[in-house]
């Protein structure tokens, strides 16, 4: 693909710049500064992955995911503002599943210890982590706000921090969780993934590129239920303050 086929492939955003206006729906300038950002940063991610992969060194690609982790907890950190060290704690919380999720697949031997990839797949679970992040803290919010008297009248009657926050973790877990459950449901009937439609375009064999897709979607469903999880076992103690009362007013 050269550089005449890129420019071409712009009038898809033309055509949607075209629809936002003929139907007034005011996302002209979001859908120009969206696309000549993703431009920018995936040129500059190309650069940078081609400089990383000719160092082949472990201290690189460690440097690289960690930066990855890092702009990933920023950005989920927005959902979670006014929570105490919520950026570390999702720092955390993603850096424990990229731990669990590659020592799985090297251990295993189920990929190659290379840059290609390590930092390939990294950016699947990080990114996946990242998406779960936010939407288990928008709901998590969610749910608080409406069942606030419910968690304070088990803390009145007795009950531990745990005990009455546990139905509305369960309850944040649960629903960040449905849509990377109900993605895979339709997975190869209705939708061929990108990893997948990247190989076979490639020019791969079929059957070797929904083997590698099985690995990604098997991982994905595992890092998103880590990343849930983890997170919420690590936030619920902040939601109280010393006198185990329920504290979300700095929570905007």
């Amino acid at each position: 693909m050269n550089l005449l086929t890129i420019l071409l492939s712009s009038s898809f955003v033309i055509l949607a710049l075209f629809l936002s206006a003929a139907f007034k729906l005011g996302l002209g300038r979001d859908l120009i500064i969206t696309s000549i950002r993703a431009a920018i940063q995936l040129l500059i991610v190309g650069y940078i992955l081609k400089a990383v992969f000719g160092f082949d060194h472990a201290s690189v690609m460690i440097l690289m995911v960690l930066v990855m982790i890092a702009v990933a907890a920023g950005n989920a950190e927005k959902r979670g503002k006014g929570l105490p060290h919520i950026f570390w704690i999702i720092f955390i919380t993603i850096a424990i599943v990229e731990t669990v999720s590659q020592g799985l697949l090297l251990g295993l031997r189920i990929v190659p210890a290379t840059p290609q990839y390590v930092i390939s797949i990294s950016g699947m679970i990080i990114g996946n982590s990242m998406v779960i992040a936010n939407l288990f803290l928008n709901r998590l919010k969610g749910e608080l706000e409406m069942r606030k008297e419910e968690v304070m009248l088990v803390l009145s009657l007795g009950g531990t921090q745990k005990q009455s926050i546990y139905p509305v973790l369960k309850q944040s877990i649960r629903a960040s969780l449905i849509p990377t459950i109900e993605s895979q449901r339709t997975i190869g009937l209705v939708q061929l993934p990108g990893m997948m439609t990247g190989q076979i375009i490639a020019g791969a064999d079929p059957i070797q590129a929904v083997r590698f897709q099985l690995l990604v979607v098997f991982m994905i469903m595992a890092a998103a239920s880590l990343t849930a999880i983890i997170l919420g076992f690590l936030i619920y103690p902040r939601l109280f303050n010393q006198n185990q009362q329920l504290e979300i007013q700095a929570w905007k």
